[in-house]
Parts: structure tokens; sequence; C-alpha cells
């Protein structure tokens, strides 16, 4: 038998069947009689072990420091959704709606003590009947209207709070798609995305290159000349979604984005969704398409009468038994 390796303990392998060379293995010294077991865990303290290997033990000590940031993202975090917007409101959180009512001078109201959260990166269909709220959700974003009661964040900026010059700039990280494109129709497809940093005062030099990889996402390359007339109803909104992502949005709003399109088209449309949220975007898509919502199985959020009546992940359009 070869000599047992530098600082093992020949006593330890004395009576052993295994070789040497892997006597300092736990897993051999396990396999020895019961009555040796006591005595050779006497003779291994176990302060040892740390000191042999100090960089392994000062890593293992870093991970828990770091850890604390992202417990509202382990198992179990979806059966305490209140936790999370504390935890993650200030950097991971895009969209905090807190005790929200709105309601207008002719005594309609429209949303009742709305609690949201919305983290980076999520995918949110808003689903409900008419007249449930969903475009009040949307208005209250976009800062076209304010709260009656509670507050609306975006970002972590309170819109009530906002001063009418710092509105436009909140705005920016919002890119919003309707049913009805909205495009300007004089306008190439190119020069439509390209409009919506010209009006912010982005510089020439920025401007192309950035409505070319938006062009490139939403696979436009080849029409980047044509007229929105031109264009197929699918093709305008993919060019409607390409003037949305243009500037880099924090959150992208969709409001019935297949509406006016066919159930082949639509599904062309919400695999496009999908691809932008997969980039990183934060998604909300208000929708009545039950059959995309079901198939999809992301986040539900249903509103009626103006409350949020169900918010699940990885739901279907209505509720399930």
């Amino acid at each position: 038998m070869s000599a047992a390796p530098s600082g093992s303990n020949p006593s330890e392998i004395r009576d052993s069947d295994a070789p040497a060379e892997i006597a300092p293995d736990p897993k051999p010294l396990g396999a020895m009689d019961t009555a040796e077991k006591p005595a050779q865990s006497a003779r291994k303290p176990r302060p040892s072990a740390p000191a042999a290997k100090p960089p392994v033990s000062s890593a293992a000590i870093s991970k828990p420091a770091s850890r604390p940031g992202w417990s509202g993202l382990g198992p179990g975090s979806a059966k305490k959704p209140a936790a999370r917007p504390e935890q993650r409101l200030t950097s991971r959180v895009v969209v905090a709606m807190q005790g929200v009512t709105k309601s207008y001078p002719n005594g309609r109201v429209a949303l009742r003590g709305v609690d949201l959260v919305i983290p980076e990166g999520d995918f949110v269909f808003l689903v409900g009947p008419s007249g449930a709220g969903k475009s009040t959700v949307i208005k209250l974003l976009i800062r076209d209207e304010l709260a009656t009661k509670g507050a609306v964040l975006l970002d972590g900026r309170d819109l009530g709070k906002l001063k009418r010059r710092d509105v436009p700039k909140i705005r920016r990280k919002i890119g919003i798609v309707f049913q009805d494109f909205k495009l300007l129709p004089n306008k190439s497809v190119r020069d439509n995305v390209a409009f919506a940093l010209e009006v912010i005062g982005t510089p020439r030099r920025e401007i192309t290159p950035a409505v070319d990889r938006a062009l490139r996402v939403v696979g436009l390359t080849g029409q980047a000349d044509q007229l929105p007339s031109q264009l197929s109803g699918g093709e305008q909104q993919r060019t409607a979604i390409a003037r949305a992502l243009v500037h880099n949005p924090r959150l992208f709003i969709a409001d019935e984005p297949t509406g006016n399109l066919d159930p082949l088209i639509s599904w062309e449309i919400i695999q496009l969704l999908l691809r932008i949220n997969e980039m990183g975007v934060t998604v909300l898509m208000a929708t009545h398409n039950a059959e995309v919502v079901t198939a999809v199985r992301k986040r539900v959020v249903a509103l009626e009468d103006g409350r949020i009546v169900r918010d699940q992940v990885a739901a279907a359009y209505e509720r399930e038994a």
C-alpha cells in the first residue's frame, strides 16, 4: 500500500479496506465500524475545515448578504403579494397604485380603492367588461387624468405630485399602442417611428440607429420606406409598436392592440409583445380577447365595477375552479 497523503492520519485508515489515496474522503470513513466513529470525530475537529479553505468560507458568508433584496421572489412569494411592493418599490417596481379611487363630477365612480403593483419585467393582462375601469387605469398611468384619492406611482414618481412641466418627461418612460394604430398617414414607416424621438429633441445621429433597431425588432426593415396606406393592418400595428419602443420605455401599454385585426394577425402581434417582454420590457395589455389571454397564461388582473376582483399569475381569462 502506498503512503498516506500529507495531512491524513495513518491511524484512521489502518483498519480500513479503502485505498490510502481516498482515505481523506469522508465517505470511506462513513463505512468504518461504529465503534471507531466517535474516536474519529473527536480527532477531526470541525474548525479545521474553514481554516483550510478560507476563500470558500468567505464566499459562503457573502452570498446571504446579497439575498435579502430577492426574498420576495423566492418560493411562496405568490402567497404574500403585500410584501412585494415594500421589497421592490424603489428599484424594481414600475407601476404602483395605492388605494386609488377615481370619480367624476357627474357622480360616476370609475375606480374604487385599487391597489396594484407591477414589477419590472412583468407581463400583465388587464381584463374586464366594458366600463370596468381598464381605460381609467391607463389614463391615470399616462397622467391624462389624476386620481381622486390614493397614489399612482410610475417608476417611483408620484404622478399626482408632478409639476406640469415634468409631465412630458415622465411620459417618455411609457410606450403605448392603441387598436387604431394612430400613424401619421403622410409619413413613411421609418419617419413615423423617428417622429417619437424628434418631438423630444433627440439628436439626429441617435435617431437613425434607434429607428433601425426598432424596425428590426418588429420585422419591418423591408417596409421602412412605405406609407401606412401601403401596409396591412398587422404591419401598421407593428409600426405603432416600433414607435412605442424606440425610446426604450420602462412601461409598454397595449390598449386593445388586436381589436381591429383578424385572429391570425392578432396572434402574431401577441407573439411580438411576448418577445418584447422577454427582452426585459414591462408590458401591460388591456384586452377583451379571452382566447389569447387563456392561451398565453400570463398574469391576469380582472376589474369589475372599478374594483380588482382577481389578480392571478399563469391565469386564464375567466376564473377557473
